[in-house]
């Protein structure tokens, strides 16, 4: 049976974290919104199926120039005011990494209150299964629910999807790497009881096992023994954001077989009721998968449990500080790291990162590197190449990536907007920077009977609700 619904200006599809951005600022620009999203759970990989509390990683540039603000700066504002997050992390050491860390399940609570404070309507427990066209024309889609299907129109519909599942029913041009090469998979955990004193015992004593990464920082300017001297000062664990590296004792467990092989040794930080606890988003990957497909997405989820328990077994077995840590939560799916990348007006590439670039349409800003950023093996990671943002500094995002080729009245925010592979944009912070931008530009569309792209032939309208929401666009590199 096949019912109506309703009509919106805007329609969001998914409520991880770019529909959530994407949904609350629609309605802050004045759009009738509804957000779908086909679990119960707002948030996405910030809180349900990804690195809770890391995601706010990279607001700032390698200068420690804050490039992200807008929806991502404002909750957790809101959140370190009200004890449940970090202040901002800007190690001198770790130039390109900077962290400012939030309790993922209060940033998952404020997001539901931030829903309620900005009349956005949401429909739970629906997954979208068929798109409604008119020529190229999007003008709603169909949702499945446990009460049957129905129709649901709208001005405007922004895919939040994550595999741009909206975009591909609609029939939108993508490109996705052969699933021997597409970046693997992980189901995250976490866990509480951790003697930190021993684990920064164990870093300081075994510092060359950590500090690979640094190593190729081009705007750090340090020389390995001022970044040493620099780790051997740190007196609090949260100082050293992501901790990766126990290299002699992956040796070990590889020899032993007691570790998978298949992943880096180490885990993030997450602050939780007062107390930081241990976020272990790399200690399972599973590859050779193409998670759009059900038969290899149903083998992911069962395969990264089987190395969550072994690696688990080994941190409790060799790590020092482990000895009585416990498992508090297990994330609920894998997090998809990369399946469609949907093609839009502009597609962002390697040289936009590696040069920094500006674009008279941009909609917000990003310092991460190029390039693959994870593997089984070395295969994900040979292609593309990796370079940091030039000079320390951070490029564009154009408002042309939201925008798919060929259909009108749809956009893709998120992990799945324009871009080559190197230039993929999956991470948190990126997520909520083209979720934001999407919802206004969509809100913008609906009130002016335009579609998104007509809006290309002039953003400045587009850009001054952002900015004015909180989006840094100008004045930094």
């Amino acid at each position: 049976m096949l019912g109506y619904y309703g009509s919106y200006d805007v329609v969001v599809c998914g409520g991880g974290t770019s529909g959530v951005a994407a949904a609350i600022s629609s309605a802050r620009t004045g759009a009738k919104t509804l957000l779908i999203e086909r679990v119960g759970q707002l948030g996405g990989q910030m809180n349900f199926s990804g690195p809770p509390g890391f995601s706010f990683a990279h607001l700032f540039n390698a200068r420690h120039e804050q490039i992200i603000g807008g929806f991502a700066e404002e909750t957790h504002k809101r959140l370190l005011e009200q004890g449940d997050a970090l202040p901002h992390i800007l190690p001198k050491w770790r130039s390109h990494y900077t962290f400012s860390y939030v309790d993922p399940d209060w940033w998952g609570l404020l997001v539901y209150q931030m829903m309620q404070e900005n009349g956005v309507e949401l429909m739970l427990h629906s997954l979208v299964t068929e798109v409604i066209k008119d020529g190229n024309d999007v003008k709603g889609v169909v949702v499945e629910h446990p009460s049957g299907r129905s129709i649901v129109m709208g001005k405007v519909t922004i895919d939040c999807t994550g595999e741009g599942e909206v975009c591909y029913q609609a029939g939108a041009a993508y490109e996705i790497e052969s699933k021997d090469i597409l970046e693997p998979s992980t189901v995250a955990f976490t866990a509480d009881g951790v003697d930190w004193d021993k684990v920064l015992n164990y870093i300081k004593s075994n510092i060359d096992e950590f500090l690979f990464e640094q190593v190729h920082i081009p705007y750090n300017n340090m020389t390995i023994e001022e970044i040493k001297a620099e780790v051997l000062k740190v007196t609090d664990i949260t100082e050293m954001g992501e901790i990766m590296g126990f290299l002699s004792l992956r040796k070990i467990g590889v020899e032993t077989g007691e570790w998978h092989n298949q992943s880096g040794v180490g885990f993030f930080l997450m602050p939780k009721g007062g107390k930081i606890l241990a976020h272990f988003q790399h200690s399972s990957h599973v590859g050779d998968a193409d998670c759009t497909d059900v038969r290899d997405i149903t083998r992911v989820e069962v395969e990264c449990r089987n190395q969550d328990i072994i690696a688990w077994k080994f941190f409790k077995k060799y790590v020092p500080g482990f000895e009585n840590a416990y498992i508090v939560r297990v994330c609920p799916e894998v997090r998809i790291r990369e399946t469609r990348r949907i093609m839009g007006d502009y597609k962002i590439v390697f040289e936009d990162v590696a040069e920094a670039r500006k674009f008279d349409d941009v909609i917000g800003k990003s310092a991460f590197p190029t390039g693959a950023k994870h593997a089984v093996g070395d295969k994900a990671l040979a292609l593309g190449g990796k370079a940091e943002p030039k000079d320390g500094g951070s490029h564009d995002i154009p408002y042309r990536a939201l925008v798919p080729l060929g259909l009108e009245n749809l956009l893709v925010a998120g992990k799945a907007i324009s871009a080559d592979r190197p230039s993929h944009h999956r991470f948190l912070q990126q997520t909520i920077v083209t979720g934001q931008a999407a919802g206004v530009a969509a809100a913008l569309c609906a009130r002016d009977g335009i579609t998104p792209r007509e809006l290309e032939n002039d953003v400045k309208e587009l850009q001054k609700i952002l900015m004015d929401q909180g989006a840094i666009l100008y004045g930094v590199h």
